[in-house]
């Protein structure tokens, strides 16, 4: 069913688009109770063996089963026929598929996997953009020129007509009975109490582009959605009738392909091995610790929870925080302040350039990912010192993003450990989005170049993304750290993080190192750091470098083999590193304007024109598979690179990225979007040719 909000909102309109043939002509599974009657016999069959065949998809938990429940997040009364619910292709009897199709997609063809690493024989790759043809870029200063116009002749002849409407925006009078201040000021008369020249708390200059340019696309932002957001996700359809000023919910659901959430390796599931963990930890630990840490809100899961980190991203010690974007505006201001220096990239994430502003210390910036303005600004801001007194700087502290959320581009890290030999600043990188889904075991950037982590001083991550949780960490020297949980202010004012999104870190990150097998009993014990007052693990086994030993696991936490031994993480990175770099280069070949890294899970199609924008997401969310897409416009990004931005996942199947890449073969010749340069493909040589595509890049 096409969302109500399509084209012509609030009558349901039909589709501009050719409706696909039903589920039943294309497979003889014609409805939901067969399908998990095959997946049921298929098992079973598996099951009686005693070896599983080498290209069967390691099961998540056996009490996780798709077999085992026919609940409404495998399949609701709405998906009878949708092609989302549960695959074309029936399963065989050599292939197990114990996860939900929704949350995440059965593909058992060891072609659709690929290892994210850099090839030393070739340079790293340079930001470069596009450039689109000159009457693109007319178009779109033309748009934005006739939209401020007729927004300011709105405001102009709405101030002098209709009032009622700019109240909020007109400083105005408030009037309060004054029988409600008769108890507080006994001698008031007994009339209303006016006051005079309110001032409103929104200026029509400041909410301009809110009201007159935002709010005729707000149907395609803020789409509320129910269920687990996974590969697939349900959206609540509404619609308008009064130009997106408010939506009306018609009660309806639908289900459509999910390419727009933070959900890189999947582990957004609501069944599987650390879903059941998280059950667990909720009946032992219930859902929080109502304290800050540097209060009563310290348990042993945060002490297992950081010591882990540490490992898995290869540093001394780490500590973790409730909010990802508060482990930048916090902890920044303890590592900089007065005296120092922030040399920061002109894309950094907002979280970031707040910190830094906190910080009190000179920020100076460079040109995105630009090795020679760095290395020019770092020779000037060190030959000249500070402004006026030219002293030395106190610190320099230079802060990149691993990958940059809304580029899709990587960081030039070994070039930036050469300069920082070179120069000797503090190097601070940003992993929110790399950490999990680059690098050939999934530890981010330093990881996928083949670099030594300790070569860069600051780590920081979230495991919003790839973990399927939520916070961040930072991971550095001990000394550093220990100064960091006295300083920053999460440890003083943030809540803890909750046991249950610890839970799901932990396990998560377990998966994707692996647990180290014991061949003999080891100790393990909790030692306190008088001068941290923070309590650390200690191991006096020897342990398998890059796993996690099996003391660093909470005691009740028990993983399915292929969760324990990595297998399932390892086959997650690699389906994750094929679809991104079978979307990134098939929308190349298709004539689009793409930017980013091949290898980057975030691929932004380049859409310039905000009319083109709201149309693109609107066309993709009304077709016969609903998908959908984030579309991203000013002031996150540059006025006239108004962009769509796909998130892939390793939940997505090489069919779901070929059905994107169909639907934007289709709506891109519509809306005149292909302007990209180079050899083009027909859509069907792409998705026939997709394996041979991906390997050549």
């Amino acid at each position: 069913m096409p969302s109500p909000m399509a084209l012509n909102p609030p009558s349901r309109s039909p589709s501009i688009f050719k409706k696909k043939k039903s589920l039943s002509q294309l497979s003889s599974m014609a409805t939901a109770a067969s399908y998990l009657s095959a997946v049921h016999q298929a098992d079973t069959r598996a099951r009686s063996h005693d070896n599983f065949s080498v290209s069967s998809t390691p099961a998540l938990s056996l009490s996780s089963s798709v077999t085992a429940s026919s609940e409404d997040t495998v399949l609701n009364e709405d998906d009878e026929n949708n092609c989302l619910a549960y695959p074309l292709t029936p399963p065989t009897s050599e292939q197990v598929f114990t996860t939900v199709h929704t949350e995440f997609g059965h593909c058992a063809n060891e072609a659709y996997r690929c290892v994210s690493k850099h090839d030393y024989t070739k340079p790293v790759q340079e930001h470069t953009i596009e450039e689109p043809p000159y009457y693109i870029l007319l178009t779109t200063y033309i748009s934005y020129l006739i939209l401020l116009c007729f927004g300011h002749m709105r405001d102009f002849f709405g101030k002098r007509f209709t009032k009622s409407y700019f109240t909020h925006l007109m400083p105005h009078d408030v009037c309060v009975q004054s029988s409600f201040l008769l108890n507080l000021v006994p001698m008031l008369p007994s009339n209303s109490f006016c006051t005079q020249g309110y001032a409103p708390l929104n200026s029509d200059f400041d909410s301009f582009y809110t009201r007159r340019l935002k709010r005729r696309m707000d149907d395609c932002f803020s789409q509320p959605v129910t269920g687990v957001a996974g590969r697939t996700i349900v959206i609540l359809d509404r619609y308008s009738t009064d130009n997106n000023y408010t939506q009306i919910f018609t009660g309806s659901k639908t289900r459509a392909l999910n390419i727009s959430s933070y959900n890189y390796l999947g582990f957004a599931q609501a069944r599987g091995g650390c879903a059941d963990a998280v059950e667990e930890s909720i009946r032992r630990y219930g859902v929080s610790t109502c304290g800050t840490r540097l209060e009563s809100g310290s348990s042993e899961l945060h002490v297992s929870a950081e010591a882990l980190v540490a490992r898995f991203v290869g540093m001394e010690d780490a500590l973790i925080s409730s909010m990802g974007f508060a482990t930048n505006s916090t902890f920044i201001p303890a590592l900089v302040g007065k005296g120092s220096l922030v040399i920061s990239d002109e894309f950094n994430h907002a979280s970031i350039r707040v910190g830094v502003r906190y910080s009190n210390a000179q920020v100076r910036m460079f040109k995105h990912n630009d090795m020679s303005s760095l290395e020019s600004l770092l020779r000037e801001v060190i030959s000249q010192g500070q402004p006026k007194t030219h002293r030395p700087w106190k610190k320099i502290l230079v802060i990149v993003e691993g990958l940059y959320s809304m580029e899709g581009t990587l960081v030039n890290l070994p070039r930036i450990v050469e300069l920082k030999q070179k120069y000797k600043f503090l190097l601070f990188v940003d992993e929110a989005h790399s950490i999990g889904a680059l690098g050939p075991h999934g530890r981010g950037v330093t990881d996928y170049f083949n670099i030594p982590p300790r070569s860069v001083d600051v780590l920081m991550g979230t495991f919003t993304k790839s973990f399927g949780a939520a916070g961040g960490y930072i991971a550095g020297p001990k000394v550093l750290i220990d100064t960091l949980r006295l300083r920053g202010h999460s440890g003083a004012y943030a809540e803890a993080m909750a046991p249950p999104v610890l839970t799901q870190v932990v396990s998560s990150m377990v998966s994707i190192m692996g647990v180290a097998p014991s061949s003999q009993p080891t100790k393990s014990t909790l030692a306190l750091s008088p001068a941290s007052s923070i309590a650390t693990l200690r191991d006096s086994a020897e342990e398998l470098p890059g796993m996690a030993p099996p003391s660093m696991l909470p005691t009740w936490m028990t993983l399915h083999p292929a969760l324990a031994d990595g297998s399932e993480a390892r086959m997650r990175i690699r389906r994750l590193a094929f679809n991104s770099r079978y979307l990134h280069q098939g929308l190349k070949k298709l004539g689009f304007i793409t930017y980013g890294h091949p290898f980057s899970p975030i691929v932004p199609l380049l859409i310039f024109n905000p009319g083109k924008m709201s149309m693109f997401s609107r066309m993709m969310r009304s077709r016969s598979t609903p998908i959908v897409v984030v579309v991203v416009a000013y002031p996150a990004t540059p006025l006239v690179t108004s962009r769509v931005r796909f998130c892939v996942s390793a939940a997505h199947t090489k069919e779901d990225i070929d059905m994107v890449l169909r639907a934007c073969d289709e709506v891109g010749g519509i809306l005149d979007l292909k302007h990209g340069v180079g050899e083009r493909w027909g859509i069907d040589e792409v998705c026939k040719r997709a394996v041979e595509l991906v390997h050549s890049v």
